[in-house]
C-alpha cells in the first residue's frame, strides 16, 4: 500500500493524508473524515491545529508528486514501460502492442483512454492518463503482481501536469499531431511542445519510435536514439489493400520485404500496426514472430468496431478530432459500394475552436450527416449545434439532439452496401447530460436495433 491518499473516503489506518486543493474540491474540507478514517499526518497549504501532526507545506500537490518519485519511483522503474504519445493512435497503437506482448508469453497491462488492463483485471479511468497518485498505486500493483511490460498512452495533459514524473521509459513512441485540446494548450506549438516532453522520461538507451509520415515527428529527433516508419520511414510501407474486416500490407525494414494481414481496417490502422510493430521490434522481439501472431489481435471496442446492419454496415469508432474525423470518413469512402451516412457531435465545455471544422469535413467527405449530442455536459447543446454548423452551406445534413434518435435515423436511413459510421463516443458508454452521467453505449444501440 502506497503510504500516501488524497481521497478521504479511502484513507487506511497509517496513511497520510494529503489536502489538496482542486477545481471544484478542496480537501482541507476532508480532513476531519480523513483523520476519523485513521489518517496518521495530514499534510496541507493552510494553517491548521490538529490532533494528530500536521506538515504545512506551500503546494501540496507538489509535496505528493516528490513524495511519491521519492520513494516508489525506483521500485516501479522495475517495469519496462512504453509510452505513447500523440492526437490520434495512441489507443489502438497501445492495445495491440498489449495484446501481442501477452501472445508473445510477456506479462503485461495495458493503461490508457479505454482503462487499466493487468490480467483479468480491469478498472475505468477518467483521464487517459490518471493523476499521479492513481498512476504510482495502479504501477506499484503491477510490478508486485510479477509484470515485466506496461504499455501506457501519454497524454499531452499529463506531460504538462507533470503526472509522470520519475517514470523511465523502456520504449516512446509519437504517432502524429492534429488539432485537440487547444482550450488548454492554445497554439499548436504549445500543443507540440507538451508532448515533446516524453522524451525527458526515455531512458538513455531507449528507441523512440516516430511517424514520418506526420512532419511534427522531426521535432522529436532530438532524441539521439529513433527509428521511423510510413512510406518513407525505417519500417517502410511498400502496398497494401484494405478490405471492411481485414487489411494486407507489404512492408520493409532494413532492405528485407515482409508480408501481413491485419484484422484491422483503414489506411491509418495500417500506421497504428506498424507503431505497434516498430515498438515490440525495438524492445527485442524479431519481426517473424510479431508477423506470426497478428492474426490473434483484434483493435480495442470503440476503434472501427463494424456491425452487420440490414443490408449495409455500422461502424462506432471513437474520433473526435477534426483529423481523425477526417481520415475515418475518408478511409470508409474509399470502402464503400454506395452511401457513407455520418452520425456526429462535439463535446459541451471543451475545445469549441474545432467544431466548426469537424462539422464542414463531416458534410464534405459524408453523403449525408446527423449532427447530435455528444456529452453536452453543462452547455447548451444549442450553442455546440450552431458553432458545428457555423458557416457550413452543405445541405446533405439535419440535426436530431437525442443521440439514439439519431443513430436509429441513421440505421433506417440505410440502403443497400450502405456504411453507417457513429462517430465520437467509441468506447465511452455514458453521457454526460449536465453534471450528470448517464449509461448510454452507440454499440449497444446499433446491436439491440430491430427493423
Amino acid at each position: 500500500m502506497i503510504k500516501y491518499e488524497t481521497n478521504s473516503k479511502l484513507v487506511k489506518n497509517g496513511q497520510i493524508f494529503v489536502a489538496i486543493v482542486g477545481n471544484t474540491v478542496d480537501g482541507h474540507n476532508y480532513i476531519e473524515e480523513a483523520i476519523k478514517n485513521g489518517a496518521s499526518k495530514v499534510v496541507g497549504e493552510k494553517d491548521l491545529n490538529l490532533v494528530i501532526p500536521y506538515e504545512r507545506v506551500e503546494d501540496s500537490k507538489e509535496y505528493l508528486k516528490s513524495a511519491l518519485v521519492s520513494e516508489y519511483a525506483n521500485e516501479i522503474n522495475k517495469l519496462k514501460i512504453i509510452g505513447v504519445t500523440g492526437t490520434n493512435g495512441k489507443t489502438t497503437s497501445c492495445y495491440l502492442t498489449y495484446q501481442m506482448l501477452q501472445k508473445l508469453g510477456v506479462k503485461a497491462a495495458y493503461l490508457g483512454t479505454i482503462g487499466y488492463y493487468q490480467n483479468d483485471k480491469h478498472i475505468e479511468l477518467n483521464n487517459t492518463t490518471p493523476d499521479i497518485l492513481t498512476l504510482y498505486k495502479l504501477l506499484r500493483d503491477a510490478v508486485n503482481d510479477g509484470i515485466e511490460y506496461l504499455v501506457m498512452e501519454v497524454s499531452s495533459h499529463a506531460l504538462s501536469f507533470e503526472r509522470v514524473a520519475g517514470l523511465k521509459f523502456s520504449c516512446g513512441a509519437f504517432t502524429n499531431l492534429t488539432e485537440d485540446h487547444l482550450d488548454y494548450h492554445k497554439t499548436m506549438k504549445a500543443y507540440l511542445n507538451e508532448k515533446l516532453k516524453i522524451v525527458n522520461y526515455l531512458n538513455d538507451d531507449a528507441t523512440m519510435i516516430l511517424n514520418s509520415d506526420d512532419e511534427a515527428s522531426e521535432q522529436f529527433k532530438i532524441f539521439k536514439n529513433y527509428k521511423t516508419y510510413g512510406i518513407k520511414g525505417d519500417y517502410k510501407i511498400e502496398n497494401y489493400d484494405i478490405l471492411p474486416d481485414h487489411t494486407y500490407l507489404e512492408f520493409s525494414y532494413n532492405n528485407k520485404s515482409y508480408k501481413v494481414t491485419t484484422n484491422l481496417t483503414s489506411k491509418f490502422n495500417i500506421y497504428n500496426y506498424l507503431t505497434c510493430l516498430a515498438i515490440l521490434n525495438n524492445v527485442g522481439f524479431n519481426i517473424e514472430q510479431i508477423l506470426n501472431i497478428t492474426n490473434e489481435v483484434y483493435p480495442p471496442k470503440g476503434r472501427c468496431e463494424t456491425y452487420k446492419v440490414g443490408k449495409g454496415y455500422a461502424v462506432v469508432d471513437y474520433a473526435h478530432t477534426p483529423d481523425a474525423v477526417e481520415k475515418v470518413i475518408m478511409a470508409y469512402n474509399e470502402l464503400k459500394k454506395n452511401r457513407v451516412i455520418t452520425v456526429i457531435g462535439c463535446g459541451g465545455d471543451r475545445d469549441p475552436i474545432k467544431r466548426p471544422i469537424m462539422g464542414n469535413a463531416a458534410t464534405k467527405l459524408s453523403d449525408y450527416v446527423i449532427f447530435t449530442n455528444d456529452n453536452p455536459r453543462t452547455e447548451d447543446p444549442q450553442k455546440i449545434m450552431n458553432d458545428i454548423t457555423k458557416d457550413n452551406h452543405s445541405s446533405n445534413y439535419e440535426i436530431i439532439y437525442d443521440r439514439k434518435d439519431a443513430i436509429i435515423k441513421g440505421i433506417e436511413m440505410m440502403d443497400y452496401n450502405d456504411i453507417l459510421l457513429v462517430l465520437g463516443k467509441g468506447h465511452e458508454d455514458y453521457q454526460i447530460i449536465g453534471r450528470e452521467k448517464i449509461h448510454f453505449d452507440d454499440a449497444e444501440i446499433i446491436k439491440n436495433y430491430e427493423r
